[in-house]
């Protein structure tokens, strides 16, 4: 019968006419016949058959069938046999018949309307006009499934016209109905359960021919998969679900570790060590992964639908609670999902929706007691948790936000509390040099307690010249105070011929190259903004982010090791961005801070005077912290030392004020982020 029919067409020699054996096979409904037989599996094997003979009908007669009513009432029978039952032995041939179905759907999107229409509304639309019989003369049905220049028309359901107009008068009575219809099987959910089959290939082939279906280009067709469907709802639920079926007891650094999972590859690789829940998790996140690349793909309308419904059902009604959960486990697991979603995560639109999430969307300066974003202030706060693991996987959370491209994310966090330099002491001038700038010995952070001991700093520091940032000496200047910060009997790395700071200075331009590249388009300025004398002063507050961090920082000798690293490594995150006032506020030692103000470095410089006192009452405290470096290198056994907390903290101080001189390195001078930056510099200062 096919060859018959491709044959009949090839002979055809007006365009667009139906040659007699098509005409019969659409008069005498015989699809629709083979669908019931299909239905009924008779014979045995015969829905398969069916299958195959719809695809290849509608692939290979190029004259266009699914404006016909006599096939688009089959096909909308094939569609809700199809998908429904997992596992079905007819897989293929049903993946196969939604492909051909969305290339046709994309060559006319003005056919998703009809294709998509379930079991209720084609009944209701027939319910609503008088039954009539099909014609059974040639003419007469040409008559009323052709236009008057002998293409096919749109089936006439209810005497709707055809074209856009058509598309657009059936949206009301579609939304209507989406509340009751979203149950019946149409092609969105035949290509939801088919993406949900066991067989790779085949769910690879159903997800592939969903992202075909929602990029239709045009915008009536967009508009009517969102509201008139269960497009968006069904695959967001399907996220939830998944999520729901990850255990609770998942550790972190597993979570962490599963990388490389892709909506195209979502089983977890084989090398990769196996643990309990694994494929749970790699379902999950290979799911998530296809929604954002469905976000990407899709018409901006079918984008911003599903972005949103993301976040309404999955973030807040589903991750939320666990965020906010009073258990550690769900605290833990449900935030090492939520920073392995963000690694993962690329289009623009759920990237905003995730952070009004996270973040909110207030942009005025924070205060010390104002009442936040719930779930913002959650997260800051459990950066400072009294459970170190809780505390660890949150700021890696927030480390993985901070390398989003979204401006809102620094702005909220920071940007927005040190807008108009409130952190510089008021009344004083702008500086043309620093001579009148304190030494390290005069730094109100520092105390007199110490000076008397032994262990002093290396050398008073040289005042920097100029504030001025195209000076070598300048950025010379900035970069000894803090490698001079930690004193010498406090460094070890000298001593086991490790790289040193030339190796964090090639580090560092690869990352601030990125961190510039990321941020060009934000039309950051390029120097600090000038006091105005005539602003009304106000108090300076850090911002809940920069009190935690400063907070933990100034305990970074009494912390684990691996928490001091975190700390440290989102700390250097920050310093990155090449912004003036993040510049200025946690690079340069020689701001004037106002009173009560801290900054980095002053926090830095506290932590320094604590060290001072305490090593005093440890014995052979060089010999036991070159031993704890070793031990963090590899290269002695980790044996239990007294004060290892300490040593550790120590050795984590050392490497981090190398960083920090490091950044300040490569920012001097202030780089256009629109610009190219030079290459990348060489030896040490």
């Amino acid at each position: 019968m096919l060859d018959i029919l491709v044959y009949e067409e090839q002979q055809q020699v007006a365009v667009g006419e139906a040659g007699p054996c098509l005409e019969y096979l659409l008069q005498h409904k015989i699809l629709e016949t083979l669908c019931t037989l299909g239905k009924a599996e008779y014979p045995p094997g015969m829905r398969q058959q069916v299958f195959q003979f719809f695809s290849k009908v509608l692939a290979q007669v190029q004259h266009p069938l699914l404006h016909y009513l006599s096939v688009h009432r089959p096909v909308q029978k094939l569609l809700r046999l199809g998908g429904t039952a997992p596992g079905s032995v007819t897989e293929k041939e049903e993946v196969q018949f939604t492909t051909v179905l969305c290339s046709k759907i994309q060559q006319d999107p003005q056919l998703l309307a009809y294709i998509l229409e379930g079991k209720k509304i084609v009944g209701r639309k027939k319910a609503c006009r008088e039954p009539t019989p099909l014609p059974k003369d040639t003419a007469s049905h040409r008559d009323k499934d052709c236009s008057h220049d002998g293409a096919p028309a749109r089936p006439q359901l209810d005497g709707e016209p055809c074209g856009a107009q058509a598309l657009n008068s059936h949206m009301p009575a579609e939304t209507e109905e989406l509340d009751g219809g979203t149950a019946e099987s149409n092609l969105i959910t035949s290509l939801l359960g088919l993406c949900q089959s066991k067989k790779s290939r085949v769910a690879l082939k159903a997800q592939e021919n969903l992202l075909l279906l929602v990029s239709v280009a045009s915008p009536a067709a967009a508009t009517y998969l969102v509201q008139s469907s269960p497009c968006c709802p069904a695959i967001v639920q399907h996220l939830c679900q998944l999520y729901r079926s990850i255990p609770v007891f998942l550790d972190p650094a597993d979570i962490a570790a599963l990388e490389g999972i892709s909506w195209r590859l979502p089983s977890a690789p084989s090398d990769e060590a196996s643990f309990p829940g694994k494929e749970a998790l790699a379902a999950f996140l290979g799911w998530f992964d296809y929604c954002d690349h469905l976000i990407t793909e899709a018409h901006t309308v079918v984008a911003d639908a599903l972005a949103k419904a993301v976040a309404e059902k999955f973030f807040m009604e589903t991750l939320q609670p666990q965020l906010l959960h009073v258990s550690e486990q769900s605290i833990l697991t449900s935030t090492a999902l939520l920073t392995a979603m963000l690694r993962q995560l690329r289009s623009p639109a759920l990237l905003q929706e995730a952070v009004a999430f996270l973040l909110g969307t207030d942009r005025q300066p924070e205060a010390p007691r104002d009442n936040p974003h719930a779930l913002s202030a959650h997260l800051i706060g459990h950066c400072d948790h009294l459970s170190d693991e809780i505390s660890i996987a949150t700021l890696r959370l927030f480390e993985e936000l901070l390398q989003k491209p979204h401006e809102g994310i620094i702005h909220s966090l920071v940007l927005r509390n040190l807008e108009g330099r409130p952190y510089v002491a008021w009344g004083s001038p702008e500086p043309e040099s620093y001579e009148d700038t304190l030494d390290l010995e005069e730094d109100p952070y520092f105390t007199d307690s110490f000076l008397d001991s032994g262990f002093q700093p290396r050398a008073k520091p040289r005042l920097a010249p100029a504030t001025s940032y195209d000076g070598k000496t300048a950025v010379t200047e900035i970069v000894n105070s803090f490698l001079c910060l930690v004193p010498e009997e406090a460094k070890t790395s000298a001593f086991l011929e490790e790289t040193g700071y030339d190796t964090y200075v090639h580090d560092a331009y690869g990352l601030f190259q990125e961190c510039s590249s990321r941020v060009a388009s934000w039309g950051w300025p390029l120097t600090p903004t000038p006091l105005d004398p005539h602003e009304p002063e106000r108090p300076f507050f850090e911002g809940h982010f920069l009190r935690v961090l400063f907070d933990r920082m100034s305990r970074i000798l009494d912390q684990p090791y691996s928490l001091n690293l975190q700390v440290t490594s989102v700390l250097s995150r920050l310093a990155l961005f090449p912004h003036p006032h993040i510049h200025e506020y946690l690079l340069d030692p020689y701001i004037s801070l106002a009173p009560g103000c801290r900054s980095l470095f002053s926090v830095l410089v506290r932590v320094i005077g604590d060290l001072m006192q305490r090593i005093q009452r440890v014995p052979q405290f060089p010999g036991k912290l070159l031993l704890v470096r070793k031990q963090l290198t590899g290269q002695a056994p980790g044996e239990q030392l007294d004060h290892q907390t300490l040593l550790q903290g120590v050795v984590v101080l050392e490497e981090f004020c190398k960083e920090l001189a490091a950044i300040a390195f490569v920012k001097f001078p202030p780089h256009d982020p629109r610009q190219n930056l030079s290459p990348a510099p060489e030896g040490q200062v």
